[in-house]
């Protein structure tokens, strides 16, 4: 079985750090930059579980919910890329989560 746990430990400091920005650092494009990567995990969850459909898209529910949606999305991913044993797919979500955390570190200090 594929350990995970890469992935969780990658997003969980991003969505810990979305649960408590002020809402100042949140709309300075934190939580846009949250937003982005966890509807890119969803994407790639989807494209894994149902192939040939065409993913659905993660909808903004605001600047205070986005570090939820980003550790579910990256939780729902996680299960399928175990699932299906996906190893290439969690590399590069690993990847992928480690560029966007500096991106979402950037935009909540306004140093784009």
């Amino acid at each position: 079985m594929l350990d995970t746990g890469p992935l969780i430990s990658a997003v969980q400091p991003a969505a810990d750090r979305l649960r408590t920005l002020p809402e100042s650092a949140l709309r300075r494009g934190a939580a846009s930059e949250g937003l982005v990567l966890a509807r890119e995990l969803a994407v790639r969850a989807q494209r894994l579980e149902f192939p040939g459909r065409d993913p659905l898209e993660l909808p903004d529910v605001g600047v205070f919910a986005v570090g939820d949606q980003l550790l579910v999305a990256a939780h729902d991913l996680a299960e399928i890329v175990r699932e299906v044993d996906a190893d290439h797919e969690l590399a590069d979500a690993v990847g992928l989560v480690q560029f966007s955390t500096a991106r979402i570190a950037a935009a909540a200090t306004g140093k784009r």
